[in-house]
């Protein structure tokens, strides 16, 4: 396969994720370190899941120009219009089954998850989502990810016009080997800069970032 995946130039910098941020002092490690963005989940069913109004207090105890994403999954519309109107996320994220009417309905940017299951065509997913920012690629597994499972990267096909960020069982040990081997546009983790589950480590977050700007060289 190709060493780029995507046939869009590869980015200058890539673009780093913190998700699954359940607490105040791990978005502001996140900022400190220099992420790009954090990552606030409303799924209940995940340990990572905060409320809209925990979601508002970490969002504005953000620095400037880190980015907040929320993420759902089959989120009740009503849901995601009030976390729109409470947190003011620069972009959506949808991780679910949403069709492409599903995520355009709000009129808000937003970026499309793919559960890189065998089989998945991603690029009739890029097609279908063209609307999308980007597209996340994650594991498939139960409980729509943050499992810290890696899939098999060699499915990622070489011609993906659609800016890609890989998620999916990344760390520090694994990250700058994956940036270096494929290109992306951004990754995304979660799992792999954690303590405990829903609760980070500022430490590995710090070693997650340095293994991303070691990639960038």
């Amino acid at each position: 396969m190709s060493d780029t995946p995507s046939s869009s130039p590869a980015p200058a910098r890539t673009r780093i994720k913190i998700c699954g941020i359940t607490r105040v002092q791990d978005a502001r490690a996140a900022a400190a370190f220099g992420a790009d963005a954090i990552g606030l989940v409303f799924y209940p069913p995940s340990a990572r899941h905060v409320s809209v109004a925990q979601a508002r207090e970490i969002a504005l105890s953000l620095p400037p120009f880190v980015s907040v994403v929320t993420l759902f999954v089959n989120a009740a519309p009503n849901l995601v219009e009030e976390v729109i109107e409470q947190v003011r996320p620069a972009l959506l994220q949808f991780h679910g089954d949403e069709t492409p009417e599903d995520c355009t309905r709000y009129r808000h940017p937003y970026i499309r998850a793919a559960r890189m299951r065998e089989g998945l065509d991603l690029l009739d997913s890029a097609s279908r989502f063209s609307t999308s920012q980007a597209l996340v690629l994650d594991a498939d597994q139960p409980g729509y990810g943050g499992g810290g499972e890696v899939f098999d990267w060699s499915r990622i096909p070489a011609n993906v016009a659609h800016p890609l960020v890989l998620s999916g069982g990344l760390h520090a040990a694994n990250v700058t080997h994956a940036i270096r081997q494929l290109r992306p546009w951004g990754v995304d983790v979660s799992s792999g800069v954690e303590a405990s589950k829903g609760l980070k480590s500022a430490q590995r977050i710090a070693e997650f970032i340095a293994a991303v700007r070691a990639a960038d060289l």
